[in-house]
């Protein structure tokens, strides 16, 4: 089943398009990336499916529930991480989960046994001082420990990592890797590598759009073919290889670069070498990155 269902949403601000008939599914307990440029339209989504904007045509659906612009029904499915989190300072992190918990209606008992089971999940567990001295890591732990209080059936990132050092991203990346068997999570980004290592599905905005939707793997095999690289002692043997396969050359022209090559052009190139002696330093070949994959739906 599908926890979000995106059907044909246009959104515009005056004269700016931001969103051109956007449509896209989530299915339940996956962690589904939100990619594009800065500007993409990314947070103006989410925010419409918080039911903070209206959009101006199209349908949202939470958990088979329609979103209605000004009402927070469907809220009650939703746990949100805004991309700069606000608390009160004056807190410790058990008394803001506290707050937290009675305001979404749920018991004494209830709230204390959450609390202590997410304080322990972001690591937060024995940290009693204020949440006014808090690094930026702390509060984003503290702020998805915030957002799965009511146990929601979907939690929305919105770059939960853009500010944070490579520590304090892979610790955010752990936490929400490892809540996917209570919840689905869809969060936005533009770190990449983030995005591969943990989502099961992406979806690429660009221009109002979704360019790309699938898995990683799915993404991937869209481009066929690989990067090969190789790397030669003499400068007329690369020569040689370029004029019967193409290529680029660099590194003072003892290195041959392919953009597109499939393990069987390998083998071809291999054999052409075997054949007439050529001995090479290094021969690697790289499967497409996202990153890639990205700059050439953007047109970068």
């Amino acid at each position: 089943m599908d926890i979000l269902k995106i059907s044909d949403v246009t959104k515009a601000f005056g004269a700016n398009s931001v969103l051109d008939h956007l449509s896209l599914s989530v299915p339940e307990h996956s962690v589904f990336g939100f990619i594009g440029q800065n500007g993409a339209g990314k947070t103006t989504t989410m925010k419409m499916i918080l039911g903070l904007l209206k959009a101006d045509s199209g349908e949202i659906l939470v958990n088979g529930e329609k979103v209605t612009f000004g009402q927070n029904r469907t809220n009650q499915y939703i746990g949100y991480l805004p991309d700069v989190p606000e608390f009160y300072g004056f807190m410790t992190p058990a008394e803001y989960l506290t707050m937290c918990g009675r305001v979404t209606g749920m018991d004494k008992e209830k709230i204390r046994k959450k609390s202590t089971e997410l304080l322990e999940l972001v690591g937060l567990e024995n940290v009693n001082k204020r949440i006014h001295s808090f690094s930026r890591g702390m509060k984003q732990r503290l702020g998805i420990a915030q957002a799965l209080i009511n146990s929601p059936g979907l939690l929305i990132c919105d770059e939960p990592t853009s500010a944070l050092d490579p520590v304090g991203r892979k610790e955010i990346l752990d936490i929400l890797s490892s809540v996917r068997q209570e919840t689905t999570v869809l969060f936005s980004t533009h770190i990449l590598s983030d995005v591969e290592r943990i989502c099961d599905r992406i979806a690429l905005l660009n221009n109002g759009k979704i360019a790309l939707e699938g898995t990683i793997e799915e993404i991937k095999d869209i481009r066929k073919g690989s990067e090969l690289e190789i790397e030669f002692y003499q400068q007329e043997d690369a020569a040689l290889v370029a004029e019967q396969y193409g290529g680029s050359c660099s590194g003072n022209g003892t290195k041959l670069f392919f953009p597109q090559k499939t393990k069987e052009d390998m083998g071809e190139i291999m054999a052409f070498l075997a054949e007439r002696h050529i001995f090479i330093r290094r021969m690697e070949m790289q499967e497409p990155t996202l990153e890639n994959l990205f700059l050439e739906v953007i047109g970068r």
